[in-house]
C-alpha cells in the first residue's frame, strides 16, 4: 500500500522576522534611580538602561527573560497585566542582573548546572532576595517567591538554600503523620 503524498502549497513563510523592540525606559520607569538596580550596573547604571531594549510578548505562558542571543529583555503582556506587583518588580531586577551577565560575557544557561545550582541563577535570585527583605519579606514570602512551575519542591528548597531563605519546615508526608498518630 502506498501513501499518495501532497506537495506542499506554494506559500511563503519567513524565517527572518525582524523583532521590534522598544526602549526599556520608555515602559520601566525610576529603574534607573533605584540603590538595587545602581548596585547591579554601577556607575553605568543610566547607560546600561538607556541602551537595554525590550520586547514584549502575548501568551498566558512564560514571565519575562533575558535573550541569549542578544541580551534584550523578553517579557510577556499577559504576565504584566495578571502577575503581583511586586513579583513583577522582583523579577525586572532579576533579569536586569542577567542583562549585566550576558554583557560581560557570561553564559546565561551555562551547561552542567541545574536551575537551582545555576551561578548565574543564584547571583540574580541573590538579588532580589536583598531587594525583597529591603521590601520587609521574610523567609516565608521570599520562599513563595522562589517557587516557579519549572522545578519542583526539592529544588525550590535547593534554590532557597543557595540564595540565603530559610525554606520552611518539610510537611511529613501523609503516611508519616498517620504513624505518628497511631
Amino acid at each position: 500500500m502506498t501513501v499518495a503524498r501532497a506537495r506542499l502549497p506554494d506559500v511563503e513563510i519567513p524565517k527572518d522576522i525582524r523583532l521590534r523592540y522598544d526602549q526599556f525606559l520608555d515602559h520601566f520607569k525610576g529603574f534607573e534611580d533605584l540603590p538595587a538596580v545602581r548596585a547591579i550596573f554601577g556607575s553605568k547604571t543610566k547607560t546600561a538602561l538607556q541602551s537595554l531594549r525590550v520586547e514584549f510578548f502575548s501568551s498566558k505562558w512564560g514571565y519575562m527573560g533575558v535573550s541569549d542571543e542578544d541580551g534584550h529583555l523578553v517579557v510577556s503582556t499577559h504576565y504584566l497585566r495578571t502577575g503581583k506587583r511586586r513579583d513583577i518588580y522582583l523579577d525586572v531586577v532579576h533579569e536586569l542582573v542577567h542583562v549585566r551577565q550576558f554583557r560581560e560575557g557570561k553564559e546565561l544557561f551555562p551547561e552542567g548546572f541545574e536551575y537551582p545550582s545555576a551561578p548565574t541563577e543564584i547571583e540574580a535570585y541573590r538579588t532580589c532576595v536583598a531587594e525583597g527583605r529591603r521590601l520587609g519579606m521574610d523567609d516565608a514570602e521570599l520562599f513563595e517567591y522562589l517557587k516557579v512551575e519549572w522545578m519542583d519542591e526539592k529544588d525550590v528548597r535547593k534554590l532557597a538554600r543557595n540564595v540565603g531563605v530559610r525554606p520552611p519546615p518539610r510537611r511529613p508526608h501523609r503516611s508519616a503523620r498517620k504513624r505518628a498518630s497511631s
